[in-house]
């Protein structure tokens, strides 16, 4: 609930703080001294639009703040700072904010009625709502159903829904996965140790020739092999030569390794053109998949294997298609049926719920008023609508557009007599305009019971009204001869029936005045029911 409002420079209002408890709170006050402004001051916290014009006259800026708290005890501090010139700001706890974030949060916090804005009741959405709260309309059933029917269309998209996409990517898929096979990657490093022999193969000729060149050099007549045996022989015998004589064996062993090398490497060489044909298509080849499907002949064939599962799940889609396509259809006629049922269940509630709006109307000084609840569209018919007539005779409208400031806020109190969710605090302008008399009492009986449950603030001129509040605060102006303000005072006991004495006669002092202001407070104290939090409100005693 709102419990606790503070305005700085404000119209009228220079500075005031409002503490506000449980209950219904009357705030009256002369004509022109402000009392609107407090409505104002809550609709800018619910993201309203901020008007410079707004702004106290001489002021730089006007500041709005209110401290809501929770049912559990948590707060949240809301408040809206307005320039004489430029934007205004919205601070949510103390953080930047945007008109638009307040706005959100105040649908959970307020509903102002009276005026049209910031009035849930006029959500297409809210009055859908209403009616199948009002109905008893379980949703949770025709939400269940949509959610398996979207789950199921999901998974048959997912395995290729589109016949002709499917097709597409089975072809697709089909050919990568025969390159892909037909490439017998059974060696991941094949592709550098092709590259290599493809060098080879690529110049055979000439390898051959440098290759028995450098083998007659070295084991052929009058070769290495025999100038180096001719060495050792001719120091063969000599021990001051011992040493070298047995480095000249060594070097005669590596020669003949060497050799058998060099032998090996020529049986191997092969000028063979179509070997060379053969291995440069073959590397050309890998080449291609790797550039295709991945840098590696590894990667390649993982991307053949992911390839294969994919072409094997879509070749089993007739299967799996037919059985989500069976569950598609059993999902559809179970959402079906389950619009039908919310159908029925809002198409049944309707005239109840306009019927017992209605009966409220009476009694809140609208004899001839009607309201009619229509509900429209397919099955779950989405399309309801709250339709308001204040005459006999006259075509219902929307409400928005058909209700005077005044006739909307008593509809919203009826509406509001009959349905017991809502915000917290709900705030009511304008609710007793063109009334009096025992259509001014209905209308206080009927706000003291929405006390009940909620935190209701007033704006009335009639004492009414103001007398089945649990508190009264009285907007009191004052004129100094230079400026006019106006301040928020909360009234109790003797002050409390001066105020009731001077909305009822003018004349505040007037003996007969106080006794009728006394005698409606203790008929109004009697028939109060308690605050939703199943304690009286704090009011104080009629003296």
């Amino acid at each position: 609930m709102l419990a606790e409002l503070a305005v700085r420079n404000l119209g009228v209002i220079s500075s005031a703080r409002l503490v506000l408890g449980a209950g219904m709170t009357a705030l009256t006050g002369e004509t022109g001294a402000g009392k609107t402004l407090v409505v104002q001051a809550v609709q800018l916290l619910m993201g309203g639009r901020a008007d410079p014009a707004m702004v106290r006259s001489g002021a730089d800026e006007a500041v709005v703040e209110g401290r809501f708290v929770g049912p559990d005890g948590s707060e949240r501090v809301l408040r809206r700072v307005i320039p004489a010139a430029g934007r205004s700001r919205a601070y949510l706890d103390g953080t930047m904010a945007s008109a638009p974030e307040l706005a959100e949060l105040g649908i959970g916090l307020v509903d102002l009625h009276g005026q049209h804005q910031h009035q849930s009741l006029l959500r297409p959405r809210t009055q859908r709502e209403a009616l199948d709260r009002w109905g008893g309309a379980d949703l949770r059933p025709l939400r269940a159903a949509r959610d398996d029917l979207r789950a199921l269309v999901d998974n048959l998209e997912a395995i290729g829904g589109d016949v002709r996409a499917r097709a597409q990517e089975m072809d697709l898929l089909r050919y990568q996965v025969d390159e892909i096979s037909a490439a017998q990657l059974d060696d991941p490093g094949e592709l550098e140790q092709i590259a290599e022999r493809e060098d080879l193969l690529a110049d055979a000729t000439a390898h051959l020739a440098d290759g028995h060149a450098a083998r007659q050099a070295l084991s052929g007549d009058d070769g290495a092999i025999d100038k180096l045996g001719s060495a050792a022989a001719a120091l063969a015998g000599r021990p001051a030569f011992a040493p070298t004589s047995e480095r000249l064996a060594a070097a005669a062993a590596e020669l003949d390794d060497t050799v058998a090398q060099l032998r090996g490497v020529l049986d191997i060489i092969e000028d063979d053109p179509q070997a060379l044909a053969e291995v440069r298509a073959r590397h050309q080849m890998l080449r291609e998949l790797t550039r295709k499907y991945g840098d590696t002949l590894g990667e390649v064939a993982a991307f053949g294997t992911r390839a294969a599962e994919r072409l094997s799940q879509l070749q089993r889609h007739a299967e799996l298609a037919s059985e989500l396509e069976a569950g598609i259809a059993a999902a559809q006629r179970r959402v079906d049926d389950e619009a039908r049922a919310v159908a029925a269940a809002r198409q049944a509630a309707a005239p109840g719920l306009a019927a017992a709006v209605t009966g409220h109307l009476a009694s809140l000084a609208l004899a001839g008023g009607t309201l009619e609840v229509r509900v429209t569209g397919d099955p779950p018919c989405d399309g309801v609508e709250l339709l308001f007539s204040a005459n006999r005779g006259s075509p219902p409208g929307a409400m928005s557009k058909v209700a005077s400031g005044g006739e909307l806020a008593r509809v919203m109190l009826a509406l509001r007599l009959v349905l017991t969710a809502g915000p917290p605090t709900l705030v009511f302008d304008e609710v007793d305009a063109g009334i009096g008399g025992e259509a001014a009492l209905a209308v206080g009986q009927a706000l003291t019971s929405l006390a009940e449950r909620h935190q209701v603030l007033v704006v009335t001129h009639l004492p009414q009204v103001a007398a089945f509040a649990h508190h009264h605060v009285a907007v009191r102006k004052s004129d100094d001869g230079v400026s006019v303000a106006s301040d928020l005072v909360a009234v109790n006991g003797t002050d409390r029936v001066t105020e009731l004495a001077r909305m009822l006669a003018g004349q505040p002092s007037w003996d007969s005045g106080r006794q009728h202001a006394s005698d409606l407070l203790r008929s109004a104290e009697a028939s109060r029911p308690r605050p939703r939090d199943g304690q009286p409100a704090a009011s104080s005693p009629v003296p």
